[in-house]
């Protein structure tokens, strides 16, 4: 049976569809469907079922998953043991505030050390993201978090990134030098989705305090809410890293809240005993140097 099989099952089950997949592999779909029949006939099981316009996994799908995984990844640390390569491929779990306003120019800049590497960044929800890096299904993961959520894995805090409340330029609470919890009290918020942890951190410590709101809207999307806050009366509490430009330009305002309890680092995790290929070190290391 023939490597490329598995690679292709790869990135079938990563893009959860045979025309996505045959794109990224540079494949005619039909290429991609034979592959896939082959191995269900050499396994003789059924590796996909159809959910919605997608595909998902059958359970025997996800075990061959986590075997072709170690397969490939062994494969690739052969080829850069023989032959001292740096090529191959990463693959990133993040979140979409990190995969739209910081990863972008680290990615230039490492595949302009390694031009033959392929990136692909898989933006997530945090707790799929640690569940796939334990599974070894994403090489590392990029999070924003306030503590390691999963002791059994590698943590690397790469610095603070500061969480910045916004609103627009004419907004009654920006007439505030500095907004304290209880300005905030009554008030309407663009909220991000509810399980994104800023976002249960903001809630936690308003109703500890007692402090009335109401969600206008619930947006999954950083650029979404900015957007939003830009037309309306609605606040949000976004990473500073996805407000900073529109804050410089005029469109927003930061309200210069801080509090002790609602603050994240960003944080690097991947398996203790993940191996790494030079390729991925030297991107480990780059991120480190952005502590600065």
């Amino acid at each position: 049976m023939e490597l490329v099989y598995f690679q292709t099952f790869r990135e079938v089950a990563l893009r959860q569809s045979f025309t996505r997949a045959a794109e990224e592999l540079g494949y005619a779909q039909s290429s991609v469907t034979t592959q896939i029949q082959k191995l269900e006939r050499a396994y003789g099981v059924q590796l996909f079922e159809r959910f919605g316009r997608g595909l998902r996994l059958t359970s025997a799908g996800e075990e061959l998953l986590k075997i072709a995984v170690q397969m490939l990844e062994l494969y690739q640390q052969s080829k850069e043991r023989l032959t001292e390569q740096g090529g191959g491929a990463i693959s990133i779990g993040t979140i979409d505030s990190l995969a739209s306003y910081y990863l972008p120019p680290l990615i230039q800049q490492i595949r302009h050390k390694y031009a033959d590497l392929a990136i692909r960044l898989q933006p997530d929800r945090e707790s799929v993201i640690v569940n796939k890096v334990k599974e070894g299904e994403m090489d590392i993961g990029l999070l924003l978090e306030n503590k390691p959520s999963d002791p059994a894995l590698t943590w690397i805090t790469i610095k603070e990134e500061p969480l910045v409340l916004i609103a627009s330029p004419n907004h009654p609470l920006t007439k505030l030098g500095e907004v304290a919890l209880a300005h905030l009290n009554g008030a309407e918020w663009i909220m991000a989705e509810a399980s994104c942890n800023y976002r249960m951190m903001l809630e936690k410590v308003l109703r500890a305090n007692g402090i009335t709101y109401r969600i206008g809207l619930e947006l999954g999307n950083p650029e979404a809410i900015k957007r939003c806050v830009m037309a309306g009366s609605g606040i949000a509490l976004l990473p500073k890293m996805a407000v900073e430009e529109e804050i410089r330009r005029g469109e927003l305002a930061d309200l210069f809240f801080r509090h002790a309890d609602i603050r994240l680092d960003l944080q690097l995790v991947f398996h203790p005993k993940k191996w790494m290929s030079h390729s991925l070190l030297a991107f480990i290391e780059m991120l480190k140097m952005t502590a600065g």
